[in-house]
């Protein structure tokens, strides 16, 4: 009896490390912090939380079940943002995040069982950070990156997927990130239809060596701040990736004629082949084995498309001169597509065009 006695407390003691483990493997299994995902893009990693910065910006997980939760929340100055996601390979729509503190976003599956979950940031980097806390779910995981292609794909609105998609919020209502799409855009299409990666570097408004409405700073002055914004304090390591292609699609803004108001002389044609060709030593210098294409816009069209060309080919032969060692630049001349979403921005229909028009010239330097 007295060997009894004493072997109880033990017995108790040894019962509830057993229970405090369980617990603790059960909820290591159903939960997934910040630092255990692995998003591509521009993203940092702060408090704890993992910060969605630019467009398109994304990260995957597996999960059981029907359900997975996500735990989002935004700058204290943000009222509302956006992230969008795909599930078992199927895009499927935009969730709006709410301001003011922590919100919980349910992702729902039509089935129970093993689930593929792709979670991407919808809006710019100017529109503000969405910030991911956790994800619950049943036997949740964190997924890599598949080893594929790398593409960079550098430019302004069109490239972010701006003003694409008012299937929310109605053209002319809202505000400008309301209809923003990135996963529907151009790039992000066209490196799904060529079966790589992508990561976007993009601003609404910007060129490449002036703005929408305004001289700069251009976006050539923003692309080494981690978020784009010239006020930034945080930096972006080129070296963060090395793409395999890196494509430009800055000009449209440069020829555009300004927003009325602010005073605009006409297009200069020395300033922008000279701020071109600086940007893309600079890439070349980081990135000495990537293709870099130079891309034209399908919104130039008639006199202004015919300078675009002729300044995209004199880039390409100063650059090909500087580096005879290196890849010669590759440049794609768009079809016009008349705009059809919201302030004469392309619609994603019209993202899709584009990709298609992309898609051939692409194979090839992919190959």
């Amino acid at each position: 009896m007295i060997r009894i006695f004493l072997l109880l407390p033990i017995l108790v003691f040894s019962m509830l490390v057993t229970n405090r483990a369980t617990s603790s493997h059960t909820k290591s299994k159903n939960q997934l912090s910040a630092e255990q995902l692995k998003p591509l893009g521009r993203f940092d990693i702060n408090q704890g939380r993992l910060e969605l910065i630019g467009s398109a910006v994304h990260f995957g997980v597996s999960f059981e079940g029907k359900q997975c939760l996500v735990l989002a929340s935004l700058a204290e100055w943000q009222d509302h943002n956006y992230i969008q996601y795909e599930l078992d390979g199927v895009y499927q729509k935009k969730i709006r995040v709410k301001g003011g503190g922590t919100d919980s976003l349910m992702i729902q599956a039509a089935s129970g069982g093993k689930h593929i979950l792709w979670l991407y940031k919808a809006t710019e980097a100017h529109t503000g950070p969405v910030f991911i806390h956790k994800l619950l779910a049943q036997n949740v995981k964190s997924l890599s990156v598949a080893k594929k292609p790398l593409i960079e794909f550098i430019g302004n609105s069109i490239t972010c997927g701006a003003a694409s998609d008012p299937s929310d919020v109605p053209c002319g209502e809202g505000v400008y990130h309301d209809q923003h799409n990135a996963y529907l855009a151009y790039g992000p299409r066209l490196a799904r239809m060529l079966g790589s990666n992508c990561f976007l570097s993009s601003v609404s408004g910007y060129g490449m060596y002036r703005n929408w409405n305004s001289a700069g700073p251009a976006l050539p002055l923003v692309y080494n701040k981690l978020d784009l914004q010239d006020s930034s304090s945080r930096s972006w390591n080129s070296a963060t990736y090395s793409p395999d292609i890196i494509s430009i699609a800055l000009g449209t803004n440069d020829f555009s004629d300004g927003d009325g108001k602010t005073p605009r002389t006409p297009f200069d044609s020395v300033a922008y082949i000279n701020a071109y060709v600086n940007f893309v030593k600079r890439l070349k210098i980081s990135h000495p084995k990537a293709q870099v294409v130079l891309l034209t816009s399908p919104m130039v069209t008639g006199a202004k498309d015919e300078i675009f060309r002729a300044s995209l080919n004199s880039v390409k032969r100063q650059i090909d001169t500087a580096f005879p060692a290196q890849k010669p630049l590759a440049v794609f001349f768009f079809k016009g597509i008349p705009p059809r979403g919201c302030s004469w921005h392309p619609s994603v229909e019209d993202h899709q065009l584009m990709a298609q028009q992309l898609y051939p010239f692409f194979e090839k330097l992919i190959k």
